[in-house]
Parts: structure tokens; C-alpha cells; sequence
């Protein structure tokens, strides 16, 4: 009880409800979208720096391997039993969407568990970084291969897909490249690095994290308020019900089988609400990049809905929280 009332009076969480409450009422508040670019550029190099130090100041070990074994795995395995499932009830390229979606991860959901964690006074490995930016690219090319597999090969889409554009999309996204680069800087640097940026890294950190998260409050009411206005019919012929449904059910799923992962790799406490919150999230940055070039038949009015405007926000008010009750349970 005591996370979720910690996590319901920190200040980010606190300024997303805002961002929602600004769209509810109808208030002009916005942030710019260069702002928020500029934002989002800021958090990924902070987590990431941050990260790279810490790395450096450990040993890499079999623990920390498999680790990033077991994320790579989890990334590429989890699309396989979501497509079956939404496969039933949608078309082939909505499926294999949805399921590169939640088999890939939220960099900003990773940054506020982290920003969660400091806030708590829980310490993490800096190589939980590494396993954020490994478990970006499996998903979107299981994805693409169910697909590929079990649709219609002889679309348009089939014809003029490249697979070194999918590889390239997904390995060399702004997200990955930055968060990547600034942990092996950190990485490179070290503590010494660390001194000198610190007030950037550290100080400006929580306070920038407050308004970004205005700003993704803002964008996830919106989209869940357009999805439902919808003239096409709540995204396309896809029930709302359904949506929340797979939103909420298939991160608490993945966070289960995050769970039991992290459980068997001995984690410590924040390693392992890390691992889980990472293995929980759905991207919505990387994959519906990659999707537009390599499934334009897939509805972004589903997936991308489902990810920011339902599973990203459950995540950050209840799946946060509750992972982290869980993992202390365990432990």
C-alpha cells in the first residue's frame, strides 16, 4: 500500500494527472512539440548516462548476461503468443502490430520506473539500460515475420518491404541511438564524466521528468478521447472493450511472466521492477516507426492507441506501483 501512495503523491505522476485534467476541461495548455522533442531527447540521455556510469562501476558477470539473454528472449517471445491471441478477433496486421507492441518496450515507462525508484531510494544496475535498448528491435522483426508468415503475401506492402530498412529503422531510432550512445559515454567517462555533467543529469532531472510527463498526459487523453470519437467507428471496427481489455490484460501477463524471470535471475529489488516494468510496457515510439515503413496495413488507430492511450497510463498509475508491492512480497 505504501508504493501506491508513494507513487499517487510524487510530483510526475501528480503532473501527468494534470496534463489529463487540461484535456478533460478543455484548457489551452500545451507544450510545444519542439519542447517536448527536446524533453524526451533530455530524459533519454540523462537515463542513459546515468546508466553507463553505474555499468562502469560494476563487473559484467553471468547474472548480468542472462539478464540481457532473458530480455531478448522475452522481447522476441512475447509477440508470438500475442498474435495468436488478437488474431482471432482482428485482422492479420493489426495482430502482428499488437504483438510487436507489446513484445517491445516503453523507454519513457522504463525512465519514470527509474525516476519511481530514485524517488523511493532503491538502487539499480545500470545495465537495465542495455536491456531496454536490446528488447526494441526483436519484437518489431517477429512481428513482421508472423505477418509475412500468415498474411497476405502478394500485398503491396509485401512487394516493396525491405528488410535492411526494418533493421536499420529499428536499431538506429533516435531513441535507441541516443539512450545507447550516452551509456556508452557514461560508460566510457565514468565517475569523472559524472562530475562534470552532474547538474544537468541529476539536478534538472525529476523537475524535466514532471514536464514531459504534462506533456505525454495530454497527448494519451487526447488520443483516447479521438479514438472514441472516431467517425470510423471506435479505430477501425475494433470495439473499445476490446482494446482496453488487451491494453490492461497482456501487460499484467507480461509483467507476470517479468516477474517469475526476474525471480529466477535473483534480481535485486529495483533490478527486477525494471525487468518487469520493461517486459510490461508497449512501445509506442519505436514500433509504430517501423510499422508505417513495414505494415501500412496495420491501423495505427488500434495499436498505437492501445499502447499510449491505455497501457502506458494503467502502467504509470497502478502497474508501477503494484509490481513493485509484488517484487518486495517476493522478496
Amino acid at each position: 500500500m505504501s508504493a501506491f501512495l508513494g507513487n499517487l503523491g510524487s510530483p510526475p505522476l501528480l503532473f501527468f494527472f494534470l496534463g489529463v485534467m487540461a484535456v478533460v476541461v478543455r484548457s489551452d495548455l500545451e507544450i510545444p512539440g519542439q519542447v517536448a522533442k527536446a524533453l524526451s531527447l533530455y530524459l533519454l540521455f540523462a537515463i542513459g548516462f546515468k546508466g553507463g556510469v553505474a555499468l562502469a562501476e560494476s563487473s559484467i558477470d553471468s547474472g548480468m548476461l542472462l539478464t540481457l539473454l532473458a530480455a531478448m528472449l522475452l522481447s522476441a517471445g512475447i509477440p508470438v503468443y500475442a498474435f495468436f491471441l488478437m488474431r482471432r478477433r482482428m485482422s492479420t496486421a493489426d495482430a502482428a502490430a499488437i504483438a510487436a507492441t507489446y513484445g517491445s518496450v516503453s523507454a519513457v515507462t522504463f525512465v519514470t520506473a527509474a525516476g519511481y525508484l530514485d524517488i523511493q531510494g532503491v538502487g539499480w544496475s545500470g545495465y537495465l539500460v542495455a536491456a531496454m535498448a536490446l528488447m526494441e528491435s526483436p519484437a518489431i522483426i517477429v512481428g513482421i515475420l508472423l505477418y509475412n508468415h500468415y498474411g497476405n503475401r502478394g500485398s503491396a506492402s509485401a512487394s516493396l518491404f525491405s528488410w535492411k530498412q526494418l533493421v536499420n529503422e529499428s536499431l538506429f531510432n533516435a531513441s535507441v541511438f541516443l539512450i545507447l550512445g550516452s551509456m556508452c559515454i557514461g560508460w566510457i567517462t565514468g565517475s569523472a564524466g559524472m562530475n562534470q555533467v552532474e547538474p544537468l543529469v541529476k539536478g534538472l532531472f525529476l523537475g524535466l521528468l514532471c514536464l514531459f510527463l504534462l506533456d505525454m498526459g495530454i497527448v494519451a487523453a487526447r488520443r483516447f478521447r479521438d479514438s472514441r470519437q472516431a467517425a470510423d467507428g471506435l479505430a477501425a471496427g475494433q470495439p473499445l472493450r476490446l482494446m482496453l481489455a488487451a491494453a490492461v490484460g497482456m501487460p499484467l501477463l507480461n509483467a507476470a511472466l517479468g516477474l517469475g524471470v526476474a525471480w529466477l535471475l535473483g534480481l535485486s529489488e529495483g533490478n527486477a521492477l525494471l525487468f518487469t516494468v520493461l517486459v510490461a510496457s508497449g512501445s509506442y515510439i519505436a514500433v509504430p516507426a517501423a510499422m508505417r515503413l513495414a505494415l501500412p496495413e496495420a491501423n495505427p488507430g488500434t495499436y498505437l492507441t492501445m499502447s499510449l492511450a491505455i497501457t502506458f497510463p494503467f502502467n504509470l498509475l497502478i502497474g508501477i506501483p503494484a509490481y513493485h508491492a509484488v517484487i518486495r512480497w517476493l522478496l
